[in-house]
């Protein structure tokens, strides 16, 4: 954008643009969000930030008034896959505080002091000024959404010290921590809870939101005792690096999505934070992605009857691709009873989510491919797939993550026996939050085409979604929803796809019309 194009969205006040850019007055020495209520300021006192990270470098405050860091995240560091957006995933899942600015530099395949150069010149502040702003964030949700004390706050927003803690608050938001705090039950923050020592927030994100859509999709794939799931709720446990952890997503009363949480370590919640944010896909651009495919008038009625929905990312990437692996030529409802069997059967018990109904986490990739063999059914060549990903994964020759260059994940796991494009594909826009992916072999996705009136085969299927990019994810999540019997309702029991066949793309049966139940292709068939 433009500096007129972002003077005329602080002029407008949109609220669609929060958490895109900042903006810096140089006349007050704040930085407010665009939406911010306060009078606009005059072009030639104002800066644009892509980061509060760059205003923090450049030595302007947080706005007391509009709070810029409670906005919801970017887009931007999905839509694009360079090297600045893929540290920026990277350092919102906490990598910096697990392993430093080197360990990131490592994961992108730079030197510390170049990234440091490449991040600078790009955002105006490097990973370590990165990192921090997104602790004074942390810190700032935790200090208006709970009652937890301040020491606890600190380490649980990733600081080292509580000295560092108080600093930090202070240069940013222009008040200590206790005073930041106190506004909150001044009125000032709607999203306080006042349930002594309990981690309840709320998760800022872009309206309209699809909630009925991503609760059946989760509710239909819940694994026993990892998950489970409601019409208003999704729950599961997770392994972190301080240990085991659980978690809730919910909407309250007035439809903002909440979480609810326990940790093993307190500095676990901002990695856990990003990992629900992004497997409800929470930072995403709904009137953005709606207006871009509704101008199409085979997708205007989609869009209208699903507004805001969105793509589920993955809360574990390893996890993501066993059970994309496993989901491979069978129904939802199979692939939910072995993934069930095989938690059941490798998971780890834990106390952390029990009272809550789940009392497993998801199996260890060595786990799997130690016992895999003793617990997995179905063809023999699959399991020894699932059983070499583990592998792979277990010991690090396979590396799997959110700040992956897309076009190397593919590769790599395009290179693991068992794996096809689908599968490739399929993970690659769960575990990247890619917004660009389309899977035009995909059984559910040409039946929700043919009923939108496109192309029903592949390849001209194809060549057609090309012209929603850089949309094609929500596109595909769009013909998935088509393709069920009554689309207006429940999504279908094949969201997404039909099938997903190890070797290549799934072939549709002959017998199969946009109106009939969906036939999946024997093992025989797919490979053929």
């Amino acid at each position: 954008m433009t500096f007129d194009e972002r003077y005329g969205v602080i002029q407008s006040r949109d609220p669609r643009f929060d958490g895109q850019f900042v903006t810096a007055v140089r006349s007050t020495g704040i930085y407010c969000r665009p939406s911010c209520p306060a009078r606009t300021p005059k072009p030639a006192n104002v800066s644009f930030y892509a980061t509060s990270a760059a205003a923090h470098e450049a030595g302007y405050r947080a706005c007391k008034r509009c709070l810029p860091e409670a906005a919801p995240g970017s887009p931007e560091w999905d839509l694009r896959g360079d090297t600045t957006a893929r540290a920026m995933r990277l350092i919102a899942d906490g990598v910096v505080e697990r392993e430093g600015v080197p360990g990131l530099a490592r994961r992108l395949g730079y030197s510390p002091r170049h990234l440091t150069r490449l991040l600078t010149a790009e955002l105006g502040a490097g990973p370590l000024a990165l990192s921090r702003a997104h602790r004074a964030h942390t810190a700032r949700m935790l200090l208006v959404g709970t009652d937890l004390p301040a020491a606890d706050v600190a380490f649980s927003a990733g600081f080292s010290s509580i000295r560092q803690f108080n600093e930090t608050v202070r240069e940013v938001f222009g008040m200590p921590p206790l005073e930041l705090r106190a506004r909150r039950r001044g009125g000032l923050s709607g999203d306080a809870v006042h349930a002594p020592g309990a981690i309840d927030l709320v998760l800022p994100h872009r309206g309209p939101l699809d909630a009925p859509g991503l609760f059946a999709w989760m509710g239909a794939r819940a694994i026993g005792g990892v998950e489970s799931a409601s019409e208003t709720s999704f729950a599961r446990t997770l392994r972190l690096s301080g240990g085991p952890a659980w978690f809730e997503l919910r909407l309250d009363e007035v439809g903002r999505v909440r979480l609810r949480a326990r940790l093993t370590h307190l500095g676990d919640l901002s990695t856990l934070v990003t990992r629900a944010r992004r497997l409800f896909d929470l930072d995403a651009d709904p009137l953005a992605v709606d207006g871009a495919l509704a101008r199409h008038p085979e997708l205007a009625p989609l869009v209208a009857r699903v507004p805001g929905i969105r793509v589920p990312g993955a809360a574990d990437p390893h996890e993501m691709l066993v059970r994309a692996m496993v989901g491979q030529q069978i129904t939802v409802a199979a692939a939910r009873t072995a993934l069930t069997a095989l938690a059941d059967a490798l998971g780890e018990p834990v106390e952390i989510g029990a009272e809550h109904g789940q009392a497993r986490l998801f199996p260890t990739m060595a786990a799997i491919a130690e016992r895999g063999s003793e617990v997995l059914r179905g063809p023999a060549a699959r399991t020894r797939a699932l059983i070499g990903a583990a592998a792979a994964l277990a010991d690090g020759s396979l590396q799997l993550g959110p700040g992956d260059e897309a076009a190397d994940q593919r590769a790599a796991l395009l290179a693991m026996p068992g794996v096809g494009p689908w599968t490739a594909d399929y993970v690659r826009m769960r575990v990247l939050g890619d917004t660009d992916v389309f899977l035009p072999g995909d059984v559910a996705v040409r039946t929700g085409a043919a009923r939108a009136g496109l192309p029903a085969e592949a390849r001209p299927l194809d060549a057609w979604a090309a012209r929603t990019a850089p949309w094609r994810s929500y596109l595909t999540a769009h013909l998935w929803r088509a393709s069920a019997p009554s689309a207006a309702s429940a999504p279908p029991a094949g969201w997404p796809g039909a099938v997903a066949a190890a070797a290549g793309a799934p072939r549709e049966s002959p017998k199969t019309t946009p109106g009939s139940p969906v036939l999946r292709p024997t093992t025989k068939e797919a490979s053929r």
